[in-house]
């Protein structure tokens, strides 16, 4: 889920945090990306007739068809993607995780009804909504990414707060992901629409965390506390407290503890046992692997065992993905020379080598080369 209704929120309230992009300008970066959002993506979308692709041993192989074609347009474009999968959920989650069971219970209900009368409407949308990312599904994609050279990274909990982390420690430009919470976990920069396909047509989204602190006068602590309110994974939200209303609390009393000691909790009762200063503290301090144990290693494709896997294993045709082999092996080659910026680096300072891709390489941004689309301050 995220945070809910924050990218409204943000463009109603912070407009300047928030800019449509190509992915051609995100050439040379480093973007770490949530595995199990593109998985699930995948799985939903990739489909032959309505159905999820399948070899002919019937292994749903979506998800390989997916990952293998969106990690090529990306290392095409220049980027260079680290993909982030989840670890153990908090315990915090376990009420989330429990409703999204619900939901999928009263799913499985309604398309056995369907099925029976024959509603192949209904047996479609519902079975989307039964769609789930396994284990299996990962291990699954890990080996492939390893065959494909792209490096990967196992989380302790959430995949986002560390993807977050490889931000915040400069390794990452930004975050790929639709859950707007990695801005939550403290990332400067996160893409959304990064992983679609170019068939949908949609430019990525870029929100900049720092823009959106300074145009809505927040302190990081103060929007962990907003997006609370707004509704996040973590703890219930306040019956009746809508975007609008959120941002005017925040803005009047600038803490939780200051709205629930002023909020008319007749109007609006405060949820029994709130658990809100454990969902901030995960905020603050998620449960990641530190940065700097993290190793990220871009190698070439093992041509051989990718076809081994993909064409006798899952049942792919050999000539598409020797094509898409190729192409891997030639967009890979051309980013080795980096972004422009890459080049001066080497002038800095060691206290200032582990500064964010972010900051890098004004020379390059004012010739227009790369960069996010946005304009340097002086």
């Amino acid at each position: 889920m995220g945070i809910q209704g924050l990218s409204k929120v943000l463009g109603d309230n912070a407009p300047s945090s928030v800019r449509e992009n190509d992915i051609k300008n995100y050439f040379g970066r480093k973007v770490a990306i949530d595995a199990s959002m593109c998985i699930y993506q995948f799985l939903i979308a990739v489909r032959s007739d309505g159905q999820q692709l399948a070899n002919d041993d019937g292994q749903i192989t979506s998800h390989l068809m997916g990952m293998f074609y969106r990690t090529i347009r990306m290392v095409d474009n220049g980027i260079k993607p680290i993909y982030v999968f989840d670890g153990k959920p908090p315990e915090l989650k376990s009420e989330e995780l429990t409703k999204r069971k619900e939901r999928r219970d009263e799913a499985q209900k309604q398309l056995n009804k369907a099925t029976e009368t024959g509603d192949t409407e209904t047996i479609e949308k519902m079975s989307k909504r039964l769609v789930r990312a396994t284990k299996e599904h990962s291990d699954d994609c890990k080996h492939l990414l390893s065959l494909m050279g792209i490096p990967y990274v196992d989380a302790p909990c959430e995949a986002e707060a560390q993807c977050a982390e490889l931000v915040k420690a400069g390794k990452c430009f930004a975050v790929g992901t639709e859950d707007m919470d990695a801005l939550t976990f403290g990332t400067n920069v996160l893409l959304r629409h990064l992983t679609y396909s170019e068939a949908r047509k949609m430019p990525i989204k870029e929100f900049h965390l720092n823009r959106v602190l300074k145009e809505m006068e927040l302190t990081q602590d103060e929007f962990i506390d907003l997006c609370i309110l707004l509704g996040c994974d973590y703890c219930d939200s306040i019956r009746g407290i809508g975007p609008k209303k959120a941002v005017e609390l925040i803005n009047k009393h600038r803490s939780l503890e200051n709205i629930i000691a002023n909020l008319d909790k007749s109007k609006y009762p405060i949820p029994e046992g709130w658990l809100y200063k454990e969902a901030r503290q995960l905020f603050q301090k998620p449960d990641v692997t530190d940065a700097s144990e993290v190793e990220l290693k871009w190698t070439d494709p093992n041509e051989e065992e990718l076809i081994k896997y993909m064409c006798e294993e899952k049942g792919f045709n050999e000539d598409r993905i020797k094509s898409g082999i190729a192409k891997l092996k030639k967009a890979k080659g051309a980013t080795t020379q980096g972004r422009l910026d890459s080049f001066f680096k080497v002038s800095l300072s060691p206290s200032k080598k582990r500064k964010s891709d972010s900051k890098d390489a004004g020379a390059a941004k004012k010739k227009g080369k790369g960069g996010s689309g946005f304009k340097r301050g002086k």
